[in-house]
Formats: structure tokens, C-alpha cells, sequence
């Protein structure tokens, strides 16, 4: 199969198909501005025969066009985080050999010296979409299209490089599971150097015919006064912007604030992704605005894998069933397969949604395949045919006093204490315990924690091999662009003695 545009791309299509501040761009001017910037990348070649191509931009036309008119051109688009460092995209561009990076004008200062440095061609869109268009080359589907970095949570940030095969996949299989239409409008304010505001946002709404409105970052008076106006029918977001519209309506006036509500419990799905959405958050959320959240697992490797549904029981703590067409088991730590309910395993995946390879890493690709099973790296435990995500294997479980414990369940826990906001668990190494259970928490805005008080209280709540055995209060909680905390973070903190951060 050929894959040169999503099916709705089309020149005589008129349906809008993004809003970009003031601008409304339709499919048909947005499939000519493609077409042209894929002409400008190819200049005299018939093909790019997957060239890098890296862009550093924010959600914007400028965007899409970009990453289309390189899957166009025949080459791997590089999708880089905005809010990376220069040390960070350094490792980036090198890693994957890019040869070209566009971004805006305003962003030549800081990237002009790394891109000669690495004898990279620094260009702008406006400049490539000033070529005439002509024949593009045929593209199928087991070429590489996309390489979007891992997060870089528990080793250096890898190259995942999925094909337009993979993406097709990935989008496809959530348009029946998720109920995707052409009527759908959505807002898309999440990073784009990631599977969650790539495929899962703008790749499926743009497959479908849908509407996508642009913000540069999550606005929450500009994002809510478009809510309350109905201007949207499907919501997806990473827990953390939960939180913080919640803790906004509480800013509001109750007519104002009962108008986003109801603006939000008129839309036909809100989904919750990207980290656990803890329990109470999905309850409060519930509570305020009737909605009750979906949550999914996947990765950037994967996409996504399972998935609470549609229609049914969306059942908190929970990321519910496998997808169609993608196989998900438990494996132990013998390899093999978990057949029995409520025992964790590691969970494995295959399907046409994994990944082809990570960039000039043949070792990692081999290691984290087992009998063509992908190795998530995450433990979890299915429980009346719901799995429930435990955590990753070498952050959030934690192995004291012979047990296995999730740090995940843990946090869930404490974020039930009243005075409470944040709360993230770590295991670190004990000569009794083996690992000792460390709990740093963020008291809400008002609200006096005192240590003793909430020892006290686990130990009315949690199993006493559970209990932190150390409890650090703190400001905040670092976290990456995705809104997941960076654990590696706390046990430096912990170590150089931080009390706050």
C-alpha cells in the first residue's frame, strides 16, 4: 500500500481542518501547503530515501505541514521538544544524523551555532513552501516515516523509529475504539514530540476529517472559554492539566464556572493519558463536570495498547482491555506467560502498531524484543479482565521485605489525605529492608502537613510494609514535558539532602 497522504487530505476538500489562532486552514489548502514544502525538501531529487528531518516547532499549521511534507518527500521526520535544552537537542540531532532542521526565524539565535556546529542546514517553512508542486514519490508502508524520542526517564533518550505502516496502525485501530468522526473538534495543546499529541490528537483527528484547534501551550482561560462556548465535542489531556482545570474552576465564579462544566459534560469523550491518572482526580473530575474519564496505556513505541472503551465500564485506576488486533500478555520474570488473575507480570505487546527499531542501536532493538514479543518495561496485573498498571519495572516497583510493592498504588493512596495535592513514591536502598519505601508529597495550597500526623495516618491506611519510611515534603515535583514525574530526580534529591525543590 502507497501512503502518500491521510485520506482526507485532499485538494477539493473545503472542511476545516485546523485553527491556528485567527487563521481556519481547510484540508485542501492544507494538502497544497504540504505538497509544496515536500517539493521545496526535494529540490532536484525524485526522493529523500529517509533523510532526518528535524523540525523545532510548536502546534501550529507550520507543524503539520512540515511533518507531512517530509512523510511526503520520503523522509523521517524528527519531531524535537520546543522546551529542550541545547544539550538535549544536541544529542537529538547527533543521534539521528539530521541533516536539515526548520523551524522558525525566532529561534536562530540559539539554534544557529549547534546546527553549524553539526554542519546542519537550518531552514524556515516559509521558505520551502515557496516551490511549485509536481510528482511526489510513492511511498509504502514498511518504509521509516517517524523517529520520536524516548523521554529519557531511566536511560538516555532513544531514537524509536516507526514506519507508515506502524502509523497507520496506530491511528486506525483508536478511530472505532474512541468513536472518531468528521464532526469531531478537539483541542490540541499537548507537546508534539510525542505519541500522545501525535497520533493520538492531531494523526486521528486529521485521518478522520475532524477539526483540530492549535495552542502553542495549555491556556486554561482561553482552552475553557472555547469549552464553554461548545466549541469542542472530544478532550484529551495528561492528568496534570486535570489538575490544574480543576483547581482553575475553583479560581471562577460558580456561573462561569458551571458553564465550562457543562461545556465539558456536552463532549462526547474526555480521555486521560500519558502518566496514572490517580483515582481521586478521575472521582473529582466525575464529580464536577459528569464526565467520566478514559484512560489508555501505550508507549512511544507502541502507541497505544489498551484501552478502557468507548462504550462500557470505564472503571478507575484501570487502563482497561486490549485494542483490536493487538495482542497484550503478562510474562513473569521466568518469561513466561501469566495465565492467573491478580499475579503481576511485565507486559509484552505485539501487533502492527510496535515499532521497527531504535536509531543505530541494534543491541536495545534486540534486548527489548523476546519471541517477537515487545518488552514494555512495565509491570501490571489483570483483575476482572481490566489491566491495572503497577509501574515500570526499574522505578515503580519496589522491592522490600520480600514483597513486591507499586509505587503507583502507594501514591494512590496518599492522594486521598485531604491535605494532600502531589504525591510520588521511590524505593531506595536499605540494609534491612532491602529497599526502603520514600514518599515526597505536596501539600495543598492552604493546607499545614505535618510528618508525624501522616505517618499516623498510613499506618491506618496502608499495609505496614507499605508504610514510607521516609516522608519528604516538598514545593513541587519534577516532572517532564509529558507531565510524568522524573523519579531519577527524587533519589538525587534525596541524596544531596534536598528538603524541597
Amino acid at each position: 500500500m502507497l501512503l502518500n497522504r491521510f485520506p482526507r487530505l485532499q485538494a477539493d476538500d473545503d472542511r476545516i481542518a485546523l485553527i491556528d489562532g485567527d487563521r481556519q486552514i481547510a484540508y485542501g489548502t492544507l494538502n497544497d501547503e504540504i505538497n509544496r514544502l515536500a517539493h521545496g525538501l526535494l529540490e532536484s531529487k525524485e526522493d529523500l530515501e529517509e533523510e532526518r528531518v528535524a523540525f523545532f516547532l510548536p502546534a501550529s499549521a507550520d507543524y503539520v505541514v512540515v511533518m507531512h511534507g517530509i512523510w511526503r518527500a520520503g523522509g523521517i521526520a524528527v519531531p524535537l521538544n520546543v522546551g529542550a535544552t541545547t544539550a538535549e537537542l544536541d544529542h537529538y540531532l547527533g543521534c539521528a544524523r539530521v541533516t536539515r532542521l526548520i523551524a522558525h526565524a525566532e529561534h536562530n539565535s540559539m539554534l544557529g551555532d549547534l546546527c553549524g556546529n553539526l554542519g546542519i542546514q537550518l531552514l524556515e517553512p516559509s521558505e520551502l513552501m515557496a516551490s511549485p508542486t509536481g510528482i511526489l514519490p510513492p511511498i509504502a508502508d514498511d518504509r521509516r516515516a517517524m523517529m520520536v524520542f524516548t523521554s529519557g526517564t531511566t536511560n538516555k533518550p532513544k531514537g524509536v523509529v516507526t514506519t507508515h505502516g506502524n502509523i497507520r496502525a496506530q491511528i486506525t485501530v483508536l478511530l472505532d475504539a474512541w468513536g472518531w468522526s468528521d464532526s469531531d473538534r478537539i483541542p490540541l495543546f499537548l507537546p508534539l514530540h510525542h505519541v500522545h499529541g501525535i497520533i493520538n490528537v492531531l494523526s486521528c483527528a486529521l485521518w478522520v476529517g475532524a477539526t483540530v484547534h492549535l495552542f502553542p501551550r495549555f491556556d486554561a482561560p482561553s482552552v475553557t472559554a472555547d469549552v464553554a462556548a461548545g466549541d469542542y465535542s472530544v478532550f484529551m489531556a495528561v492528568p496534570t492539566i486535570y489538575v490544574k482545570l480543576l483547581d482553575y474552576l475553583e479560581s471562577l465564579d460558580e456561573a462561569e464556572a458551571q458553564a465550562i462544566c457543562d461545556g465539558f459534560a456536552a463532549m462526547r469523550l474526555n480521555v486521560s493519558g500519558s502518566a496514572a491518572c490517580p483515582v481521586p482526580l478521575f472521582e473529582q473530575w466525575r464529580a464536577r463536570t459528569g464526565q467520566v474519564l478514559l484512560e489508555r496505556y501505550g508507549m512511544t513505541e507502541i502507541g497505544m495498547a489498551l484501552s478502557n472503551p468507548y462504550h462500557g465500564e470505564r472503571r478507575a485506576g484501570h487502563v482497561g482491555q486490549p485494542l483490536p488486533g493487538i495482542q497484550v500478555c503478562l510474562f513473569g520474570e521466568d518469561d513466561q506467560p501469566i495465565v492467573d488473575e491478580e499475579t503481576p507480570g511485565e507486559i509484552r505487546v505485539k501487533g502492527p502498531n510496535v515499532f521497527l527499531e531504535y536509531w543505530d542501536n541494534e543491541r536495545a532493538t534486540r534486548e527489548s524484543f523476546r519471541d517477537g514479543w515487545f518488552c514494555t518495561g512495565d509491570m501490571a496485573v489483570l483483575e476482572q479482565g481490566y489491566y491495572r498498571i503497577m509501574g515500570r519495572t526499574s522505578i515503580d516497583i519496589i522491592k522490600s521485605g520480600g514483597y513486591k510493592l507499586s509505587a503507583l498504588e502507594i501514591e494512590a493512596v496518599l492522594l486521598s489525605h485531604p491535605a494532600i495535592a502531589e504525591a510520588a513514591v521511590i524505593g531506595v536502598e536499605d540494609e534491612t529492608w532491602g529497599e526502603k519505601v520514600v514518599a515526597f508529597i505536596v501539600p495543598r495550597q492552604g493546607r499545614q502537613v505535618e510528618l508525624d500526623e501522616i505517618m499516623e495516618w498510613s499506618s491506618g491506611h496502608l499495609s505496614s510494609y507499605k508504610i514510607p519510611r521516609l516522608i519528604r515534603i516538598v514545593e513541587s515535583l519534577p516532572r517532564n514535558a509529558m507531565g510524568k514525574v522524573t523519579k531519577p530526580d527524587l533519589k538525587a534529591l534525596l541524596i544531596a539532602g534536598a528538603q524541597s525543590i
